[in-house]
Formats: C-alpha cells, structure tokens, sequence
C-alpha cells in the first residue's frame, strides 16, 4: 500500500523548526540560562521556554552598475 503524499516525509523534513520542545531540551537551555539547577529544582512543571525561529534575511540585490565600469579611462 502507497502512502498519501501529505504523509511523505522530505530529506529535510526531520531538521525543521519545532515549536515544543522535549523536556531535555527545555532544561538544557534553562540551565544555559541559570534559570534552573539540578537537584534544587523539579524537572516537573517547568516555566515555558521560547523557541522562536530567527527568519533569514534576504538576499541584497546585486548592483548591475559597477564603478569600474562607468569610470573613463584617462591615458594622460
């Protein structure tokens, strides 16, 4: 049986962005944060973490125009 294409995965389908966050992860950059110890805090009910994904800037165009180009020579 073939599976529905919605239901395919890409090459890079499993490196995408992911909004929930393991609870590893979630200690992991608290600690980072030095907003959780271990053994003092419980890993259970953990304050929310963000995990926003940064947007790419876009590409600038390139100028066509080129100094080297429009600049006349002299041969004094």
């Amino acid at each position: 049986m073939s599976l529905h294409r919605s239901l395919k995965t890409t090459a890079g389908a499993l490196n995408q962005h992911r909004n929930v966050l393991t609870r590893t992860e979630r200690i992991e950059r608290l600690v980072a944060e030095k907003r959780f110890t271990h053994g003092d805090d419980s890993p259970l009910g953990l304050v929310k973490v963000a995990n926003r994904a940064v947007a790419k800037k876009k590409k600038a165009a390139k100028e066509e125009t080129t100094t080297e180009e429009e600049t006349p020579v002299s041969t004094e």
